[in-house]
């Protein structure tokens, strides 16, 4: 087989690139090692930025996100017992984020890849990467028991941190850098309404929570658990009575509870692999980097490397000039190093952390009261949040 790009990885980055290719007659095959089924049901983020939902309405498949989608205009902070308004929408001249699982944004992807009749090859493992320093690359996969191979002017990684596009790079040709966080993030899911219309993120002495939602009928819950706690030791109820101790007093009044549809433990990292092109691979998203949950960046920024990596693709082959090609690692590390250090910057401020001991945590408070008391303070936070535009090639 020929075509004019092979994308490695179906998840929503890939499906997105694919279909924004797409929509600019560039033909592009998507290469998946697990099956649909799979992929489907990976439970991930469900807060995108305007950009997410800017690029999604240009390849066509934001009609049931906006449909269905929560607009929210804030977030509430609660630290010593008391919850305080962040109010997102007012701070950035009328910017929102909109909380849309990225199961559905996923589902709505592979719909609108099915209905144009685009090629989505499933169950493709193992997967090979060859020639990609050269003009001839080649994608090579196993499937049936038959080995396969695509020729292509470029490879798009979008496989994520544990795929084969990054890791087909050299060593000597990536600059790595990592952060490892003393915690995790316990995560519940269940079909409850959710707690309050707006994400409450709490800084409390029992740790940090986050209460968050999917939908008007299902609710997304996490709480702050150390390294070595395990799923197992884990009952709902003993998660429900840990959130419950977390929250002020109303809150604990409102909150619903209900058996776990999902419940998992997700360690917290920050990850960038430096640069995010070599020769006609170009990588994107968790591919290249990994931001904690906490600023709900990860999603976003792999849809925004999508943004720039289409937008790049679509003038190389209408200009037959490479020159957007030559700028896309350089414009995607400077969004992303901005997102990392505001995850960085959040995930520090709402965490306990084993070693920061009282002294630690008056600072944590002193910030976060100069931080909701401070118009410019509170406009940092909302700027960030609801995420920077894209520039211009």
């Amino acid at each position: 087989m020929r075509t004019q790009v092979v994308i490695v990885g179906g998840g929503p980055s890939g499906l997105l690139l694919g279909q924004l290719l797409h929509c600019a007659g560039i033909e592009n095959i998507v290469v998946e090692r697990q099956s649909g089924d799979y992929v489907l049901g990976r439970i991930r983020a469900g807060v995108l930025e305007q950009v997410t939902m800017d690029l999604l309405k240009q390849a066509g498949v934001d009609k049931r996100a906006r449909a269905e989608g929560l607009p929210h205009d804030g977030i509430e902070l609660l630290f010593k017992g008391a919850r305080h308004r962040i109010d997102l929408n007012g701070l950035t001249g009328g910017k929102q984020v909109t909380v849309y699982g990225q199961t559905e944004v996923t589902h709505d992807l592979m719909d609108a890849r099915a209905a144009a009749g685009l090629t989505t090859i499933y169950n493709a493992a193992p997967v090979s990467l060859h020639d990609f320093d050269t003009a001839s690359p080649r994608v090579r996969y196993q499937k049936d028991g038959a080995t396969h191979e695509i020729a292509c002017d470029f490879i798009a990684g979008c496989d994520g941190y544990h795929g084969i596009s990054r890791a087909s790079v050299p060593a000597d040709a990536l600059h790595l850098y990592e952060k490892v966080y003393p915690f995790g993030w316990l995560g519940v899911l269940a079909d409850v309404p959710p707690l309050s219309h707006e994400l409450i993120y709490a800084n409390t002495p029992r740790g940090f929570a986050l209460c968050s939602m999917r939908s008007a009928t299902r609710s997304r819950y996490y709480v702050q658990v150390g390294t070595e706690e395990r799923v197992e030791n884990w009952s709902d109820d003993a998660f429900w009575n840990e959130l419950r101790n977390r929250l002020d007093p109303e809150a604990r009044e409102h909150l619903v509870t209900g058996p776990s549809l999902e419940k998992s433990i997700a360690p917290l990292r920050s990850f960038v692999a430096e640069p995010m092109r070599f020769g006609s691979l170009l990588l994107a998203g968790d591919a290249a980097h990994i931001v904690p949950p906490t600023g709900a960046k990860g999603l976003n920024l792999a849809t925004a490397d999508v943004g720039y990596l289409s937008r790049a693709l679509e003038i190389f082959y209408r200009e037959h000039s490479a020159s957007a090609l030559d700028r896309y690692s350089e414009l995607c590390l400077r969004r992303v190093w901005k997102a990392e250090r505001f995850s960085w910057w959040f995930t520090s401020l709402m965490h306990r952390f084993p070693d920061n001991g009282e002294f630690g945590q008056k600072i944590q408070e002193a910030e976060l009261d100069y931080l909701v008391n401070s118009r410019a303070a509170s406009t940092s936070l909302a700027e960030n949040y609801v995420g920077l535009p894209l520039e211009s090639f």
